[in-house]
């Protein structure tokens, strides 16, 4: 379904991602793990072709969405909808018009100068939101919402595009724990429901176990581990964010209860 085959960015002298190779056959839940300038994002804005590759490939379906230019590559941004970590909403329009700017990519330029929406966008904008369970937001700025409310409606604007993968950078890193399992709960019902792949960026490994069917870790550009949450061991942890300080950007005093607690003792004091 989804290739990447040996894509890497470059940026100067810097490699940001090298040579990143994976496959996902079926539409599945999966999180990327690694401390902060693993290479995560920019994996992600290559993905969704926000960022050029400097060398690679992604092929989705059979098709080669880096050979992409004009209309075709805005039709696979389309189908490949982004989640970002500061919700990147309009914070003074109304909740619903955020979640429409989903279409803006099917709209005429007139209809979208002069905030035209058909009714059936409309209800179906209302009908997303319900099933996140904010429909009672819908009428207010989006300022006025709390963090967890704001993701929750950049999620909504992101299935108004009806994509066919999520990709979610950071999504819950500025949100407090209980907004934090809301968004990610909100996410994995998305995935069981309707089909959709997603891709999500997260800092912690307890997230990426709870949630996730697969767990890819990326080291400085590379991704050093692909597999399960149940063979993502302390020792797989410690190659993906290094022994010592390194290990405890990952585990903090929560999420080490989630492991074996003398081998996340070993892996932190080693």
């Amino acid at each position: 379904m989804l290739e990447i085959d040996h894509l890497t960015k470059r940026f100067g002298t810097k490699t940001a991602v090298q040579s990143a190779t994976f496959t996902v056959e079926k539409p599945a839940m999966i999180g990327i793990i690694g401390r902060s300038g693993a290479g995560k994002s920019t994996l992600l804005r290559m993905i969704n072709r926000l960022t050029a590759e400097t060398e690679g490939k992604i092929v989705f379906e059979g098709e080669d969405v880096t050979a992409l230019k004009g209309a075709s590559k805005r039709r696979w941004q389309s189908e490949c909808a982004m989640i970002f970590q500061q919700f990147n909403l309009v914070p003074r329009m109304d909740v619903v018009s955020n979640v429409l700017h989903g279409t803006l990519n099917r709209r005429s330029t007139f209809t979208t100068l002069f905030n035209l929406y058909p009714d059936d966008d409309i209800s179906q904008a209302i009908g997303i939101l319900d099933r996140l369970g904010i429909a009672e937001q819908a009428p207010k700025r989006a300022e006025a919402l709390s963090g967890g409310q704001q993701q929750r409606v950049a999620i909504a604007r992101a299935l108004m595009q009806d994509p066919k993968i999520i990709l979610a950078d950071e999504p819950i890193a500025s949100l407090d724990p209980m907004n934090a399992q809301v968004v990610m709960e909100a996410l994995r019902r998305i995935h069981e429901e309707d089909g959709r792949m997603i891709v999500a960026n997260l800092h912690t490994l307890d997230t990426a176990r709870r949630y996730c069917d697969r767990v890819i870790g990326m080291r400085d550009g590379k991704i050093v581990f692909d597999g399960t949450p149940e063979q993502l061991t302390t020792g797989a942890a410690r190659d993906i964010y290094g022994a010592g300080a390194d290990f405890s950007e990952a585990a903090t005093s929560t999420e080490i209860g989630a492991l074996d607690r003398a081998d996340a003792h070993a892996a932190v004091t080693a």
